[in-house]
């Protein structure tokens, strides 16, 4: 029996009839590719333009994943109000067929290369990337989540395909997230410093 190809899954979520979708029939449609296939999910959701706020909700799942994968864990756990957690699949449709496409594209350009990155140390350092990627995440910064949130979807990607160079450029893009986010604190700071500095001579 063959198994399903991921965007093959993702484009049936948003085909369902059915009303309403939950967190844990994602997991069980993912079945043993389930830590891979929700980070990409999760993370290429983050990448989308969505309402202030969104990527904080959005990051929830990575932040709870990734440290799981870290961890050396086989089966993922989330709570069980997150698994049960009912969606409403006609606010998700638009959602899953923009991913849908995307999915296929990266399945089409990637397989397995650089096996030796995937061992069990491997496997870890990705979820180690992505714990602290989900963290930059979960903060409210303006358009703060559109790299953090491709750098995961990638090195998720990665981590289903076996992909080593993809991981590469996973970790290439991490450390670039982590610069631009330096880069962005270090102008906020200045331009703060600046204005309490101006402040005194208005009065």
């Amino acid at each position: 029996m063959s198994i399903q190809r991921l965007s093959d899954v993702i484009e049936g979520f948003g085909e369902d009839e059915r009303p309403v979708l939950t967190v844990g029939q994602m997991l069980e449609q993912f079945d043993s590719r389930a830590f891979g296939a929700m980070l990409l999910v999760f993370g290429l959701l983050n990448c989308l333009p969505l309402p202030p706020g969104s990527s904080t909700i959005l990051s929830l799942p990575i932040l709870l994943l990734a440290p799981q994968i870290a961890w050396g864990s086989d089966i993922p756990w989330l709570p069980r109000k997150l698994v049960e957690h009912p969606l409403k699949r006609d606010d998700l449709r638009g959602l899953f067929r923009r991913l849908t496409p995307i999915v296929r594209r990266m399945e089409l350009v990637t397989r397995p290369r650089l096996r030796i990155l995937f061992g069990p140390v491997g496997e870890r350092l990705i979820g180690v990337v992505c714990t602290l990627l989900a963290l930059v995440l979960v903060l409210p910064i303006p358009l703060g989540n559109l790299a953090p949130g491709a750098t995961v979807a990638v090195l998720a990607l990665a981590l289903l395909q076996r992909d080593g160079l993809l991981a590469l450029l996973g970790y290439l893009m991490a450390a670039t997230s982590v610069g631009l986010l330096v880069l962005s604190a270090g102008v906020v700071a200045a331009a703060v410093d600046r204005l309490l500095h101006l402040i005194p001579g208005l009065f």
